[in-house]
């Protein structure tokens, strides 16, 4: 996964410029009044001051003019976190609510009307009826389109109110100049390319052929994945792969997903994305898919770990970062699906943010309560900026494990990784001698692409975790981790930026 180094070079170059240049205040949303509004240059830079001490950015940890002023300059949507007055801690109960009961219900519509009240909306029907622009069916979160202050103030000075977010602001946090025609759509596309075959491919240096006409990335090796697969190939275990899709040309995962050595399993793909498809129109989600369950085939392709594993795709975003509050409704909802899924067991995301987000969270943990597994990217960027920026959300959450690459020595980082003490696995996916990158499924035909960062390893290891969760069905969630960590390589004593180590599959599977 990659996090955009711009995220970091806006915060840290912003604050300079602005005192060169005016600055475009207001972009995306239309406020009521525009006095008093913090500087998108001032914003970012304390959202890296909170992210160098802290290692995380929520926007409880500043105050209400800072969230109205990212509000304004953003989309003017608000993602709202509500509840029942006296509700407790919800981390552990969220999965159980219901959101259509009476109180909760009730809560909700005391929200809005306080949201109503503050945006002078009472009496206007077609603005109340625009008000929200979506409602989660299963968490107690709405997004709702809204300008004003007095709308900040109240809703996070309010015992009903969790959260209330300027969910979309990191699309429109880069410092445009006021004569220039810049925008944040740079972002937006972000670790997408056309996912093109490798032709560079060295046959015994950067592939084996394995039987039945497939063929195996050089660094399964590395992790004993050979051996693993004669005791376990994934079957009987269902993965959830959140991202940007699949691509629909690419039949090995698609009619082709059962063939060769790989039979008696399933692919679905379903798109929660707001108004999207299955499709990847991005390259990354196909990637990932290839990594983790791509057939080990006849045909000439590069096997996926859990080759007899089944998958469900989902197109949750557009690109890696999440950055706008399609992605966020996304990402949230697909979570929530994956918990409702009682077949599922894993759930492998590739994607991150330097933002926290109320409703994402929500999702995780709604997951976690499910008793589902799941591993995030621990985050990838350039080198100078990586060191400062540390493992990125959501791979901060406890509920996750984070997973980052490391060199084939197994203990450097890789060369755009992030590491930090929340990182639980590494996988090697980098060659030092000549920066290869593993295997994967490109967007068509049956020749290979490579993929890097944190991202092919968050989806190797879930491949993994598959082969041991196959071997063993009837373990928990915690016992299945617990064998990972035992078959790793710092296991002895937890590295304190590469957490347990490198995974050996072999081991982790067992005899």
């Amino acid at each position: 996964m990659k996090i955009v180094n711009l995220f970091a070079a806006c915060m840290l170059f912003a604050t300079f410029m602005s005192c060169k240049r005016g600055e475009s205040v207001l972009q995306g949303g239309q406020p009521s009044a525009t006095e008093g509004v913090v500087p998108k240059s001032v914003i970012n830079g304390l959202v890296f001051e909170q992210l160098n001490k802290t290692g995380r950015f929520d926007w409880k940890m500043v105050n209400d003019s800072v969230v109205w002023s990212a509000l304004v300059q953003g989309d003017s949507i608000l993602s709202v976190g509500f509840q029942p007055a006296g509700t407790a801690e919800l981390s552990q109960e969220i999965d159980k609510i219901n959101v259509n009961a009476g109180n909760w219900q009730d809560a909700r519509q005391q929200v809005l009307n306080l949201i109503t009240e503050t945006e002078q909306f009472k009496g206007d029907v077609k603005q109340e009826k625009g008000l929200v622009t979506y409602q989660s069916p299963k968490l107690p979160v709405f997004y709702v389109k809204a300008s004003r202050f007095a709308t900040v103030k109240a809703l996070r000075a309010s015992a009903l109110v969790r959260y209330a977010e300027p969910v979309g602001y990191a699309r429109y946090m880069q410092v445009k100049p006021a004569s220039g025609s810049a925008s944040g759509s740079s972002l937006l596309t972000f670790g997408c390319d056309s996912n093109l075959a490798n032709t560079s491919l060295v046959p015994g240096v950067d592939y084996t052929d394995i039987t039945p006409g497939a063929k195996q990335s050089w660094n399964y090796v590395n992790h004993n994945i050979p051996q693993a697969w004669t005791q376990s190939t994934g079957a009987n275990v269902k993965i959830m792969l959140i991202d940007t899709g699949v691509s629909p040309t690419q039949d090995n995962l698609g009619s082709n997903f059962n063939q060769g050595a790989s039979s008696g399993r399933t692919i679905t793909k379903i798109a929660t994305w707001p108004g999207g498809t299955p499709a990847d129109v991005c390259g990354h989600g196909t990637k990932m898919a290839g990594v983790i369950a791509a057939p080990r085939g006849v045909s000439g392709s590069s096997a996926g770990i859990a080759y007899n594993a089944s998958l469900v795709t989902v197109h949750a975003a557009e690109n890696v970062v999440i950055l706008s509050p399609e992605s966020v409704q996304g990402i949230g909802d697909a979570y929530v699906i994956g918990g409702d899924d009682a077949n599922i067991k894993i759930i492998s995301m590739s994607m991150g943010s330097l933002f926290s987000f109320g409703h994402v969270t929500d999702g995780i943990r709604y997951a976690y309560n499910k008793g589902k597994l799941m591993f995030c990217a621990a985050g990838t960027t350039n080198s100078t900026f990586g060191p400062f920026l540390g493992v990125v959300y959501p791979a901060t959450m406890p509920e996750v494990q984070a997973v980052t690459g490391v060199k084939d020595n197994g203990t450097s980082p890789c060369e755009d990784c992030h590491s930090g003490r929340e990182v639980a696995f590494d996988i090697i996916m980098e060659k030092s001698t000549t920066g290869r990158n593993p295997l994967t499924t490109a967007a068509t035909g049956n020749a290979p692409s490579t993929v890097g960062g944190s991202s092919v390893a968050t989806a190797s290891a879930a491949g993994i975790a598959a082969l041991v969760w196959s071997k063993y069905p009837t373990y928990s969630r915690d016992s299945i981790v617990a064998r990972l960590r035992r078959a790793s390589s710092f296991y002895n004593n937890k590295h304190g930026q590469l957490g347990w180590g490198v995974i050996d599959a072999q081991k982790a599977v067992g005899n």
